[in-house]
């Protein structure tokens, strides 16, 4: 038997309707890493871990991103499973590794939906003119946005293609329009800015490499997920063996092109770096459009900013969803029976949808103790390269033992040292952010990201004792490939 033909239960409901092209994967890829959450998201902690030089995270994470997404494709093509890491991992390494790598990611993406509207309930207050809104109501708005998010992917796939499109237009404005009119007409900087570290507190403590640059290129791990996404979704994409790779790849190149240009058009169109990179400048990015182009421009850049996110958000929960649903179909899951089910006419998970929201919802209802509520967050990081690092490992053991056969998409004889060099890559990246590098900080603030990982892990176990016999049966001695 091979791996291929591993067993699937059969109380499925059907087979998921293939809802998306080549076109329509990408662009919910593109969306998921998002330019506007990529830059916005991170460019103040850049700038404050490292300095204007700390824009070289960004293409050094892009570089080392870009391995992983080869690595990717290639199982993409192999495996063009919904539930992608998951997947990938259980049928390169056995099935309670990939139940782990599942778990690790399902986790991820709900929490960072989670984030993600926690971070529009934050700009919502500059677009209606209104007081900045106090924890508890922060957190009532993130849960009423998240309902909104698990709304349109309730609605389905033609709803989620829908807002995905309208997001990628609020990206272009919102990245491509307002970096060309920084550069163009309104640089206050040197070129040679992108070599200083303006006096960051890194440099002058004479480790800026390890405490500055390594810390931004921790934050900027966060700002380049997401490319995987079309992987999630690969039984409804048309032409999967081939169009995923593709969107997988193309996508994470567009997000790097696009981010490297609006980054570097905000760092040289930055009016005061020192009131930047010493934190005093609230919102740097919203605070530079506005010294370029009047406060106007302020509240319908947040509502690009707000578009984006939310579309983010989408697309993480959409991702979510097609994990569980993954799971349930292998019986893998308490009450997978139901999670598994899918509707009538559209043929996507609605319960896993409706289930994913749920989750995110009791995420942020965790964060009215916003010191629980950051820890959980923190966690989303790491958790994307935990997931990350799983199958590209044993993906790497497979090619060490000559035991990896292609799909249709391969690197030939490169598809090796790219594994090498992605294996090494995440590992980095994984230690990288995990490191507890600020003493100054209380200690749960400090190990917020290892205590996390623990407290997701140790639910992980729990669930996992439960239901290990069927994770178990999931594996046959007559498979080739299953296991290391």
């Amino acid at each position: 038997m091979t791996t291929e033909q591993m067993r699937v239960p059969e109380h499925t409901a059907g087979e998921l309707k293939k809802e998306f092209t080549l076109r329509s994967a990408f662009t919910i890829a593109f969306v998921f890493i998002s330019p506007i959450v990529a830059i916005y998201g991170v460019f103040a902690l850049v700038l404050m871990s490292a300095g204007p030089a700390g824009w070289w995270a960004f293409p050094i994470v892009l570089v080392g991103q870009l391995f992983v997404a080869g690595v990717f494709a290639q199982l993409a093509s192999r495996w063009p499973l919904e539930g992608s890491v998951y997947q990938w991992s259980r049928l390169l390494a056995g099935e309670h590794y990939g139940w782990f790598a599942g778990w690790a990611y399902m986790w991820s993406l709900m929490v960072a939906v989670a984030g993600g509207s926690y971070y529009v309930a934050s700009f919502l207050p500059v677009i209606l003119g209104t007081d900045p809104f106090g924890s508890t109501t922060k957190v009532l708005v993130a849960i009423a946005v998240t309902a909104v998010v698990t709304g349109l992917n309730a609605a389905g796939p033609k709803a989620v293609k829908a807002f995905a499109v309208l997001s990628l237009t609020a990206e272009v404005v919102g990245s491509v329009v307002l970096g060309a009119i920084l550069l163009i007409g309104h640089r206050n900087q040197p070129w040679s800015v992108v070599f200083d570290t303006a006096g960051t507190a890194a440099a002058d403590g004479g480790n800026w490499v390890w405490t500055g640059l390594f810390a931004a290129v921790g934050f900027v791990g966060w700002a380049f997920v997401g490319f995987e996404s079309a992987g999630a979704i690969a039984e409804e994409v048309v032409d999967a063996r081939r169009n995923v790779p593709k969107a997988i790849v193309a996508s994470l190149v567009a997000i790097g092109a696009v981010v490297l240009f609006s980054g570097l058009a905000l760092v040289l169109a930055v009016p005061d770096m020192r009131a930047v990179v010493a934190g005093t400048v609230q919102d740097p990015t919203a605070e530079t459009a506005q010294a370029a182009m009047g406060s106007g421009v302020t509240k319908p850049l947040f509502v690009l900013i707000v578009i984006g996110f939310i579309a983010s958000a989408l697309a993480a929960q959409t991702s979510a969803s097609r994990i569980i649903w993954s799971f349930a179909r292998d019986e893998v899951l308490p009450a997978s029976g139901r999670l598994a089910a899918l509707t009538r006419r559209g043929q996507y998970p609605l319960t896993a949808v409706l289930t994913a929201g749920a989750v995110s919802v009791a995420v942020l209802c965790a964060g009215v103790s916003a010191r629980f509520y950051n820890t959980l967050v923190s966690f989303s990081t790491g958790g994307f390269f935990i997931a990350f690092a799983m199958p590209v490992v044993a993906l790497l053991v497979h090619r060490v033992r000559g035991r990896w056969v292609s799909g249709p998409v391969t690197l030939g004889r490169w598809g090796y040292p790219v594994t090498v060099v992605a294996a090494v890559w995440v590992v980095f990246e994984l230690v990288n952010i995990v490191w507890p590098r600020s003493p100054h900080l209380p200690w749960y603030e400090n190990y917020a990201v290892l205590l996390a990982m623990a407290f997701v892990a140790l639910l992980g176990l729990v669930l996992w004792s439960r239901v290990r016999g069927k994770v178990a049966r999931l594996s046959t001695p007559q498979d080739p490939q299953g296991g290391f």
